[in-house]
């Protein structure tokens, strides 16, 4: 029997099996799918694109129909959002377990709608059905749309050598909010219930919309913010590498320089999971025009987001660096990422 293979295919994998193929040409499309880039961008009108990314609707019941239908919207809206494009609309899937409830699926889809709202997205079209074999989390799939002007966008295969690269907020957010949620009981008995309390705080900070519409506005490509990357899956170290090989440049990275908070920290630990490599939806990941990058910080710390800086953009010659106490090692990608087995592991306990 072959070892069970979770999350994301590899770029190689990707590559081999998917980019080859990608349906008929067509010369308005300005950004395709690749590996590491988190929008398509498509040219409606002149002067006018269109920011696509497409996920699945994740939906965990572990966190009450509210917050996990508040978080299945989050999850498509932050990649648009890196687009530096308003929202704009949304299309959805929904492959729904038989047993979930009329009750529960009202719950579910007035908040869904609710989050979508806030955020200005209209949901255009979609389908919603009950069907056998479908279960949690993964319930369908969705469509996040952004809409603005041709100059207005950026992808991360736009960083340049020179631009420094910031990080909000630090690393393992998701991993570390999904597993206090999930098995907070547990955890109180291995890190205590001050820091599962402070993990699950971290629920609402699951989003990078905020602070991706704050880098943009302070200005795209030249202006200031030339990429931004929302580090799911990988995390903070595999969003970085990602941005490197989609823009074709050079990195360094200090590692010490990247947050990662106590209570972080101590869910990691306990689930043997490396904070920086571990998955981190509401970590947005930005590289910015050095005149432009304090600008960019103060507007963030403003906001009251927290955001470091923690390495430059070189060129592609210089190789792609990760400093850890003072020692150069190759910045390379983590791998599968460690959150998925921790937490099936967990699932038959810790």
């Amino acid at each position: 029997m072959t070892e069970e293979r979770l999350g994301k295919l590899s770029a190689e994998e990707l590559r081999a099996t998917v980019l080859s193929r990608l349906g008929a040409p067509d010369p308005e499309v300005l950004a395709g799918p690749a590996p590491g880039v988190d929008v398509g961008v498509l040219r409606v009108a002149p002067g006018v694109v269109m920011a696509v990314t497409t996920d699945p609707v994740f939906v965990m019941p572990e966190l009450g129909w509210e917050r996990a239908a508040w978080f299945a919207v989050h999850i498509l809206a932050s990649d648009a959002a890196t687009s530096g494009l308003p929202l704009r609309a949304m299309t959805v899937d929904l492959n729904l377990p038989p047993d979930l409830s009329d009750e529960d699926l009202h719950t579910l889809w007035d908040t869904y709608s609710a989050a979508c709202a806030d955020l200005g997205i209209a949901i255009v079209t979609g389908h919603t059905a009950r069907y056998a074999g479908c279960a949690w989390p993964m319930v369908g799939g969705a469509t996040c749309i952004a809409l603005g002007p041709e100059n207005g966008y950026i992808t991360t295969s736009m960083a340049r050598p020179g631009d420094r690269v910031l990080v909000t907020k630090g690393a393992a957010i998701e991993a570390t909010a999904l597993f206090a949620a999930a098995y907070g009981d547990r955890l109180a008995a291995v890190v205590g219930a001050p820091a599962v309390a402070a993990a699950r705080d971290l629920l609402g900070s699951m989003t990078v919309v905020p602070e991706a519409r704050i880098a943009a506005g302070c200005g795209v490509r030249d202006d200031g913010v030339t990429a931004m990357h929302d580090a799911t899956e990988g995390g903070v170290l595999g969003g970085l590498l990602e941005i490197a090989e989609a823009s074709r440049v050079g990195m360094v990275v200090e590692r010490g320089s990247i947050p990662v908070r106590p209570e972080v920290r101590a869910v990691c630990d306990a689930a043997g999971m490396d904070p920086y490599a571990s998955i981190s939806e509401g970590t947005l990941l930005l590289t910015a025009r050095p005149a432009h990058v304090q600008r960019v910080l103060s507007a963030l710390h403003n906001a009251g987001i927290d955001a470091a800086e923690v390495g430059e953009v070189l060129p592609e010659s210089s190789g792609r660096t990760l400093v850890v106490d003072g020692r150069y090692r190759p910045l390379a990608h983590p791998g599968p990422d460690p959150f998925w087995a921790a937490y099936a592991a967990w699932a038959d306990g810790p």
